[in-house]
Parts: structure tokens; C-alpha cells; sequence
């Protein structure tokens, strides 16, 4: 096997990002902390041609070295829009039509491998801060909650990891599978 070029990937260019058709789902960030992580969702986001990421709170925003260090350039990409909090978020959310989610770990929870979108629902998924998780008023303002089945001792993953796992099945179902 030969590894490929980067001009035999057949990259977007931003512009043709901008133009082209997304993902139907916003990610939302819960007052992530860590800049190389919001960094990272941010190249996830890119990578799935996510709609958009939704900052909220305590959550770092472009410009920031330290979020390029890992979006390299996804920052730029993908559409992000900041909120002081992100109960605000959430009911933007609501009013645009979108089924929100919150990746938790929550008594009736939907397992990820369970998760069936629907074909036309645009969709949001929120993602926790790194020690607390998502707000518990955020958890109660969504329509559901995902949680990542886990069989080890810690039942805890990076957010960053969380998020390309999520998003990874999301495409899967709107794109991939069809």
C-alpha cells in the first residue's frame, strides 16, 4: 500500500466548504475548558462537514493559537457562532426546528448504537464540560440524551474523542448508510 498524496485526497478548499451541502447538526459546546479541545471538535466538525459549533459559557472562540493548534484550519471551515449561556443556545435550537441532544450518562438514556435519526430533522448534540459533564438544566432542556456504551473502569471519555465518535455515527446514518 502507498500512502496518498495530499492532492490525491481531493480536499475542499474553505470556499468549497462553505458552498457545500452539510451535515444536517450543530454541536454545541457546554463550557468546554480545555482549547485544544474545542480545537479538535472543531477538525471533527471539518472532517464530517459538520453545519455548524456552537460555543457556549466558559468556551474558548476563534481566534485562539491554541484552538488552531488542533482545528488546523477547521476553525476557519466550519461555521460557529458564540453564547453566553447555553440554555440560549438550546432554545435557539428549539425554535429553528432541531432535536437536541445531550451526550450524558442519564437514567433512560438512548445508547449511541440505538440512535435512528430521522431522514429530514436537522439535529444538535451537546457536549459537556470536561470535570461536570453538561449542565443539568441543559440535560433537562434537551429532547434527549446519547450516551456512548463503556466497559472499562473509568465510563469517562475526552470530550474530543466523544465528539468524533458522535459525529462519526451521525454521518453514518445521514450520509453513509444511504
Amino acid at each position: 500500500m502507498r500512502k496518498l498524496k495530499t492532492i490525491e485526497m481531493h480536499r475542499l478548499s474553505v470556499d468549497e466548504f462553505k458552498a457545500a451541502k452539510k451535515l444536517p447538526l450543530i454541536v454545541v459546546l457546554d463550557n468546554v475548558r480545555s482549547l485544544y479541545n474545542v480545537g479538535s471538535v472543531f477538525r471533527s466538525a471539518d472532517a464530517f462537514r459538520v453545519e455548524a459549533v456552537w460555543l457556549c459559557g466558559v468556551t474558548g472562540c476563534p481566534p485562539n493559537a491554541e484552538i488552531h493548534k488542533t482545528a488546523l484550519g477547521g476553525e476557519d471551515s466550519v461555521d460557529w457562532r458564540y453564547f453566553k449561556d447555553t440554555e440560549e443556545a438550546v432554545r435557539e435550537l428549539h425554535a429553528k426546528g432541531c432535536f437536541v441532544w445531550s451526550v450524558e450518562q442519564v437514567e433512560g438514556s438512548t445508547k449511541l448504537q440505538e440512535l435512528k435519526v430521522d431522514d429530514n430533522a436537522a439535529c444538535a448534540v451537546i457536549l459537556g464540560n470536561e470535570v461536570k459533564g453538561v449542565q443539568q438544566a441543559v440535560v433537562d432542556m434537551s429532547d434527549g440524551c446519547l450516551e456512548i456504551p463503556q466497559f472499562g473502569t473509568k465510563h469517562s471519555l475526552n470530550v474530543s474523542t466523544t465528539a468524533g465518535i458522535v459525529i462519526w455515527e451521525f454521518a453514518k446514518q445521514y450520509i453513509i448508510n444511504r
